[in-house]
């Protein structure tokens, strides 16, 4: 008699090839990982299709043999969500899982400069799109520092932002049309781009934010935006936050141009300081921030950017660049403190356990100070830098020992100042226990109710974004589910 493993490696094989199923642990090892070391878990196999429809031939596979189906492509998430559950290679009273890779999704086509829109494969990096949009004298509306690995599929799944949010939106804003696949196979969605799609459940606004529980993400039609030939950066020292949040005040009210504004701590600057062996290029006050600004324009913004950092009080020092590699200079001590804060982790040989969260503009003075008490309380070290113009601040807790006592101490606070516990790295399996305190019980149960719709079986990402009191995707009996009802 074939066991319950073997019958799932040879169905995926025969479905995408037996080169494309890795079911020895080396080779599974890096995706049964998550970025940060804190995540992991084990699968029977991880399967890589290269079509959708052998994406849509594998899901009926594992809807039928009651197999979980954990969706990955650059594995570069914080939360837990795109690896596998503990325990959940097959063994004795676990579900079988495996991981769905889409690193074989590399394709980018249909530029078209007129409508402004590309299509890519759900595994294209952010860096490559914004590679083909720039070839064609274009560029992305999305960029943050992990460009290189990040993808479209992931960064869509979790609603992803990064710096251009306060000019362009997060990537839900981005996404014009989306092909995916349902957990019974079923392919939905279109790749057309239409701007007045208006008939019926709009998928893309359906799937994007929802974590990889209601389909396979397998290409998108994606917006592009303008080229500027002219762009200026500053890095400013500020007396404090107060001074931080007029100066943003200032630059969204008097600068058109304005294309990111990033705030840093101390702490953050210092790290990665020190980390590249490099002076910041200012000295910021012992109670003071960072900000970077970035201007973009097709008139140089230079001057513009000036007279608001002119009359703007409390504002220490400012380093300017608007050449290429003075530019990358300054933008490294924004783009290398993930970088930074991994190599400090690496020395302590503890995961950095990083919360994730957005608060009202006004209460980041509130916020920071929760999260300094619970670093001080539970033995840990922040490292705290964010999105300023959206309230999004990335706590970084390195030698974290008790992650769930630190959640604990800062989410309930984050969600009475009326914010959010994921700006844009997602709710993964990190921070379901928390989901009551930012969304009611009628909301949870909706949100359970579409999900079971599309997939009865809870056959995509068991776990992800499942409040307590969820169903079970153990205790579901994939027998059930009649197989002539499938496509």
């Amino acid at each position: 008699m074939v066991d319950r493993n073997t019958e799932i490696v040879r169905a995926a094989s025969a479905i995408v090839g037996d080169r494309h199923v890795l079911v020895e642990p080396d080779e599974r090892a890096g995706y049964e990982t998550d970025w940060t070391g804190r995540y992991r878990g084990s699968c029977v196999a991880v399967v890589r299709p290269g079509t959708t429809v052998e994406v849509s031939e594998l899901l009926r596979a594992c809807t039928r043999l009651g197999v979980a189906v954990v969706t990955q492509a650059g594995n570069t998430g914080l939360v837990g969500g795109g690896v596998p559950r503990s325990g959940s290679a097959g063994g004795e009273g676990a579900r079988p899982t495996i991981v769905l890779s889409m690193r074989r999704f590399a394709s980018i086509s249909d530029l078209d400069t007129a409508s402004m829109q590309i299509t890519c494969d759900a595994g294209v990096t952010i860096a490559d799109w914004q590679r083909a949009a720039r070839q064609a004298g274009l560029d992305t509306p999305v960029d943050f520092a992990a460009r290189d690995s990040a993808t479209v599929g992931g960064a869509i799944a979790t609603n992803a932002g990064g710096s251009r949010v306060v000019r362009y939106g997060t990537m839900r804003q981005q996404v014009v049309g989306v092909e995916a696949v349902l957990a019974d196979g079923t392919i939905v969605g279109s790749l057309a781009g239409l701007a007045k799609e208006t008939v019926g459940i709009h998928w893309p606004s359906l799937i994007a934010g929802s974590e990889g529980t209601l389909a396979v993400i397998t290409a998108a039609r994606l917006r592009l935006v303008p080229r500027f030939d002219h762009v200026t950066t500053v890095l400013a020292a500020l007396d404090d936050l107060e001074s931080a949040l007029s100066l943003l005040a200032a630059a969204r009210r008097r600068l058109g141009s304005l294309d990111s504004i990033e705030i840093i701590w101390p702490d953050a600057l210092d790290l990665v300081s020190s980390h590249l062996a490099t002076p910041a290029p200012v000295e910021v006050p012992p109670q003071g921030v960072a900000v970077v600004i970035e201007c973009a324009d097709h008139v140089d913004p230079t001057t513009d950017l000036h007279a608001v950092l002119a009359d703007a009080a409390g504002v220490a020092a400012t380093a300017i660049a608007t050449d290429g590699p003075r530019r990358g200079q300054l933008l490294a001590f924004r783009d290398r403190i993930t970088d930074s804060i991994a190599t400090a982790a690496t020395a302590s040989g503890t995961p950095t356990y990083k919360l994730d969260v957005a608060v009202p503009v006004g209460s980041i003075e509130r916020l920071l100070d929760t999260a300094r008490a619970a670093a001080d309380r539970h033995g840990a070290r922040l490292v705290p830098f964010g999105h300023l113009a959206e309230g999004n601040v990335h706590l970084n807790f390195l030698d974290a020992a008790d992650p769930d006592g630190i959640a604990g101490d800062v989410l309930p606070i984050v969600a009475e100042l009326g914010g959010t516990i994921s700006a844009e790295h997602g709710v993964g399996v990190a921070k379901t226990k928390w989901l009551h305190q930012v969304r009611s019980a009628s909301e949870l149960d909706a949100l359970q109710r579409i999900r079971r719709a599309l997939d009865p079986t809870a056959t995509l990402n068991p776990g992800v974004l499942d409040h307590p009191g969820a169903i079970d995707p153990g205790a579901i009996d994939p027998g059930a589910v009649d197989e002539r009802q499938l496509p």
